[in-house]
């Protein structure tokens, strides 16, 4: 199997809800929690069975209610938890393999076992599914909200910790400003940071210095990629937005859609961009939600599966496709950042991975679950957002070329 990493970016979106957003209320007298419950009544019912414990101590009890609500919404904790399944389906996949017949029916029932068989399976388990696989998130502003007073900076500082902390291998990379004084003077000085969960707080990994503030120099989303992407390890680099979300049994098939990297196609050329579809969750939410659902469907499963085969067009148009990582980072990597021109940021990784040479595939076998905007002045500016970089790609000399 080939290794591979995940990459998300991440500016000041929604971590985890707090209290008291779950019981805000908007101009119509709703909250996020009220309305949660009844778009998902069934499951709120099983949330409520799952709480009924009268040992379970009320603080937990209201971490799993935010952590209930979070996992609904388009929130950096949903996408965490479902990119994190890759690891487990790993070390699951992992652990039948080489127990064979002496495996447990589970992980859980083996990691309950007092054998110490059973445990060394595990212990090689988890550390091959380390080595096969990583997660970094690229909190571009994470060393300001660390320093910030403002609360909902803090609120996110406080999560993202918590986040490393309740998940060991997840990596979160930001960029640091520093003053440094050299012949009396003392210019700033930036540093891409990569940091780890420790004991209670964050470790730093390794520290980088970078030549310029990346957000000022390019486009602030590709930039949050191309200051982190040098911290993924692995043959194969997965793009996952930050509103994205996975489920376990689709985890299962990320060991068959890497091997579609080594099947040559178009005469002896390999691929060196997997595309996958997108599963749109927020179909449910509204009926402009719903509408949203569609046209995306149709885009991202349709349209592509066209443009794929039989006319062999197909770019990048967004997450969670899966590129080479080795062909990317050798070739300017996986999205160009250059201020204006460069507004829609993932289809010139597209163009730039086809004008040299590789290949694009697309896969409908596995899917990525996706939040859409669900209101009419998100969706607006979205769609106009989409205009000016197709405006903008005209003028490119991708394009031109």
């Amino acid at each position: 199997m080939l290794s591979f990493s995940v990459l998300t970016p991440y500016y000041k979106e929604d971590v985890l809800y707090s209290e008291e957003e779950l019981n805000k209320e908007n101009e119509d007298g709703i909250s996020i929690l009220f309305y949660l419950q009844k778009i998902y009544p069934d499951e709120w019912t099983n949330y409520l069975d799952r709480v009924k414990d009268p040992k379970l101590p009320e603080k937990d009890k209201s971490e799993f209610l935010r952590e209930w609500v979070s996992y609904r919404g388009q929130t950096l904790a949903r996408t965490v938890r479902g990119m994190m399944y890759y690891r487990q389906a790993l070390e699951l996949q992992c652990y039948q393999e080489v127990a064979g017949e002496n495996a447990k029916f589970s992980v859980y029932q083996a990691r309950a076992s007092n054998d110490d068989n059973q445990k060394a399976f595990l212990e090689r388990a988890k550390a091959l599914a380390d080595l096969k696989f990583t997660y970094v998130v690229s909190c571009q502003v994470y060393g300001t909200q660390k320093k910030s007073g403002d609360i909902h900076n803090r609120s996110c500082y406080t999560n993202i910790l918590q986040l490393m902390l309740k998940y060991p291998s997840l990596r979160v990379a930001y960029v640091d400003e520093r003053e440094e004084t050299a012949d009396a003077k003392s210019p700033k000085v930036f540093y891409s940071v990569l940091l780890k969960g420790g004991n209670k707080f964050d470790e730093e990994i390794y520290r980088i210095k970078l030549p310029g503030p990346p957000a000022e120099i390019g486009e602030g989303k590709p930039e949050n990629q191309n200051h982190a992407i040098i911290f993924t390890r692995g043959e194969a680099l997965q793009t996952i937005d930050m509103n994205q979300d996975n489920y376990f049994e689709e985890a299962f098939k990320i060991r068959n859609v890497l091997e579609e990297f080594n099947k040559e196609r178009a005469g002896r050329r390999k691929p060196t961009i997997l595309g996958l579809r997108e599963h749109i969750f927020t179909g449910s939410v509204s009926s402009l939600a719903w509408f949203m659902s569609n046209q995306e469907s149709s885009f991202v499963t349709i349209g592509q599966r066209i443009l794929a085969n039989p006319l062999r067009v197909r770019f990048h148009y967004g997450h969670p496709d899966i590129f080479d990582r080795i062909f990317h980072i050798t070739r300017g990597g996986v999205s160009k950042a250059s201020k204006v021109i460069n507004l829609s940021e993932d289809i010139f990784g597209g163009f730039n991975s086809t004008l040299r040479g590789g290949y694009v595939t697309h896969h409908e076998y596995i899917q990525v679950g996706k939040g859409r905007d669900v209101g009419l002045n998100p969706i607006s500016i979205f769609e106009a957002k989409v205009a000016n970089g197709n405006g903008e790609q005209t003028l490119s000399l991708a394009c031109s070329l």
